[in-house]
């Protein structure tokens, strides 16, 4: 029986020749990453009474959740992450205004790479897959011992395939694909899977759209999400990467044994929502027009990217948000600020009546930047909508891609992008 893409990359990270679902192994890794949230870990490594860590230049590390800090608290965490930082002569570190939201920064520096085993102290870690890589978000303390000993003892996960056909529309995004996967799946119909994204429709994903599948596949469960490399990932990489860098293009044996297996008609997909209060409670935007706003969010290491920010320019040009909305806007790392600047699209948020933040995941989870107050409703390209995520426990959040997000922004309620785009 042949493997996976995720169990080759385990195999290969373990020194086996060959791994099984359900088995236990300890994988090497290649890459640790983390944020000013990580300081958990690095208290965790001191705990361990750990001297050093395994290898200084395969960590990477960087302010995002509390940035700029709202509170002395916060202000004094990130202090001390950069004591320990110093400390363990962490070399990839990214302090403020020299980076951005860790799951949109740590690609574009090309500090992930394809093949490669990669944990995180965050769930969103996953994200990484999208250049062929195993990432996995973990605990404080798992994230601690793999950094004084680069590696990590695990179980071997099942792999779920989702086969991509069919041609989306043109207002159809990676967000509403996998919107519509989750509402499929459940949040947890992938409980401890890889969720292998494949099919004839996935090379017509752009990079960034790939990043946003396999960032939200973990609000179905599962571990780990990965798409096999291809030519989009070697354009997205070169430059980024040293010539010499090793990176292995993995792809999964036509025999391989998969638990599940689901086929998705790209081209029966309509721009999505997924309503109150999970990313699973997914039902077409056209279904939701009758649902009015407060507040509109575009940003986070889900959809901040340049795609994301040209996706609701298109539709902002020339309009402006409706009176009584609040709209933010997140770049997610400042490379992509200055890229937005550059194309212009900065100016085209400001004219319409948008905020613009500098790179934080502030108001995504909550923390600052735009909390929600008592009955609010937001729709938001961010990755989570549980009771309270965003702001009051009894406001209420609307998951949607980056064009619905500035659809909905201009005419104040839940709006299909196809309504106000004719191509």
């Amino acid at each position: 029986m042949g493997m996976t893409i995720a169990e080759k990359i385990l195999a290969r990270a373990s020194g086996l020749q060959e791994v099984k679902p359900g088995q236990f192994v300890t994988a090497k890794v290649d890459t640790i990453i983390g944020h000013d949230i990580s300081l958990a870990a690095f208290r965790e490594l001191e705990r361990m009474t750990a001297d050093k860590v395994f290898d200084p230049e395969r960590i990477a590390i960087t302010c995002d959740h509390f940035v700029p800090s709202p509170t002395v608290n916060a202000a004094n965490q990130i202090k001390e992450l950069g004591e320990y930082i110093n400390r363990y002569q962490i070399k990839n570190y990214f302090e403020v205004g020299r980076g951005g939201i860790c799951h949109a920064l740590f690609p574009e520096k090309g500090l992930i790479r394809p093949g490669d085993v990669v944990v995180g102290s965050d769930s969103h870690t996953c994200t990484y897959g999208a250049l062929g890589a195993l990432a996995l978000g973990m605990g404080s303390t798992d994230i601690a011992a793999a950094m004084a000993l680069g590696e990590v003892w695990l179980k071997v996960p099942e792999t779920m395939r989702i086969q991509l056909t069919g041609e989306r529309g043109p207002h159809t995004s990676g967000k509403d694909l996998i919107l519509y996967i989750l509402g499929k799946t459940g949040t947890n119909g992938a409980l401890y899977k890889a969720l292998e994204i494949t099919g004839d429709a996935v090379g017509g994903l752009h990079m960034d759209e790939r990043f946003t599948i396999c960032n939200m596949a973990v609000e179905g469960g599962s571990k780990t999400a990965v798409i096999v490399p291809d030519d989009a990932t070697r354009e997205y990489l070169a430059g980024r990467v040293p010539p010499d860098a090793q990176m292995r293009f993995y792809k999964s044996d036509p025999d391989a044994a998969y638990c599940a297996d689901y086929v998705v008609d790209c081209s029966e997909i309509e721009p999505m929502v997924a309503c109150p209060h999970s990313p699973a409670n997914v039902r077409p935007a056209a279904q939701l027009s009758g649902v009015t706003i407060d507040q509109a969010v575009l940003g986070s290491c889900t959809n901040g990217r340049l795609t994301d920010l040209r996706a609701a320019a298109r539709i902002l040009k020339g309009r402006t948000v409706k009176p009584g909305v609040r709209m933010i806007i997140v770049p997610a790392s400042q490379e992509i600020y200055l890229d937005a600047m550059r194309e212009g699209l900065l100016e085209t948020f400001v004219r319409a009546g948008a905020l613009i933040s500098p790179p934080t995941c502030g108001p995504c989870f909550g923390g600052h930047m735009g909390l929600l107050a008592d009955s609010e409703v937001a729709i938001s390209s961010t990755n989570r909508n549980f009771t309270g995520r965003m702001g009051a426990a009894n406001s209420q959040i609307y998951l949607a891609s980056p064009a619905t997000v500035a659809a909905s922004a201009i005419t104040g309620r839940i709006c299909d992008p196809r309504e106000v785009m004719t191509s």
